[in-house]
């Protein structure tokens, strides 16, 4: 069964996860105001900014070409593709990148329905000159369905490896707090069945520091290095998303996330910017983003 965005994503901070203020508000992530804090030496190479192109779903409904203007405006080299290609076919896609001089390295494509449609989705990341494809969103209270989804992946997973293209999994908040029988959780599946050796994880920093709230954690972002740390499978992405103490989405540096403490512990091969419900604007949040993460140190 193939999943995309559905309406789960922007909804799940009201689907009974326990998200109060009051539990970011007494972690030491919030205690400690990230875009306040002084030092750090290493910074996150321009090359490694992304921007998911969902954060921008309203601006490229109305004008697409514009849209991807502005990001090349910005100075993001790269994007995350989403909602598929406005009209165009991939090579067409590709073509107008390489005048603005975006590279679509990654994408969001859920679980091809068949085989032709698994085809269709590898030529189509080649065509673009991806280097990752990730399925963004799984939801289910059944742990046969998780299983039988994990082996549905690790089957894609080894095609898009003979292709030489990555496979991922981004995650969401469910997959920490969703009980599928005696404590077992989505992520203890998914973590015990995808295979390392195939399948990596893009990490979404807000919702596995919302998970760590839905599950009680004294420390939500510690919550989400020990995600980061257990995993047997490489976290090579970030979805780097802030977090308002009343749980919604915020602009990043403008929340209480710490990245420097989670980028110091861990470094990724692509930080794409997100923010499912910009501030102010699609493109405000696209300039806060990349201008943060063109300035932090850690």
């Amino acid at each position: 069964m193939c999943y995309g965005y559905g309406p789960s994503r922007r909804s799940l901070l009201a689907a009974g996860l326990g998200l109060g203020a009051a539990a970011l508000a007494a972690s030491p992530a919030a205690a400690a105001a990230h875009p306040h804090r002084p030092g750090g030496r290493r910074h996150i190479p321009p090359s490694q900014i992304s921007m998911q192109l969902w954060t921008v779903r309203d601006d490229l409904s109305k004008n697409y070409d514009a849209t991807l203007a502005y990001l090349a405006e910005i100075g993001y080299p790269r994007i995350e593709v989403a909602l598929g290609y406005f009209g165009r076919t991939a090579q067409q896609l590709r073509e107008f990148l390489d005048g603005l001089g975006i590279r679509a390295t990654s994408s969001h494509d859920g679980i091809s329905p068949d085989a032709a449609g698994l085809d269709t989705k590898i030529q189509n990341a080649l065509t673009l000159g991806q280097r990752y494809m990730v399925v963004p969103y799984l939801a289910s209270d059944s742990l046969d369905q998780w299983k039988t989804w994990a082996e549905q992946m690790n089957v894609e997973a080894a095609a898009a490896r003979r292709a030489g293209l990555r496979y991922g999994y981004h995650n969401h908040a469910h997959e920490f707090t969703t009980d599928l029988g005696g404590g077992r959780t989505p992520w203890d599946v998914l973590t015990a069945e995808l295979d390392p050796r195939l399948v990596h994880l893009e990490i979404d920093l807000y919702w596995a520091v919302t998970g760590g709230v839905g599950r009680g954690a004294r420390d939500p972002v510690r919550f989400a290095l020990d995600v980061i740390r257990k995993a047997p499978q490489r976290v090579l992405q970030f979805h780097v998303k802030d977090r308002h103490l009343d749980g919604d989405m915020a602009d990043l540096g403008t929340g209480t996330i710490d990245f420097r403490r989670i980028f110091d512990k861990h470094q990724v091969q692509e930080y794409i910017v997100e923010n499912d419900t910009p501030d102010v604007t699609p493109e405000q949040t696209s300039r806060v983003g990349y201008r943060y993460l063109r300035k932090l140190k850690y």
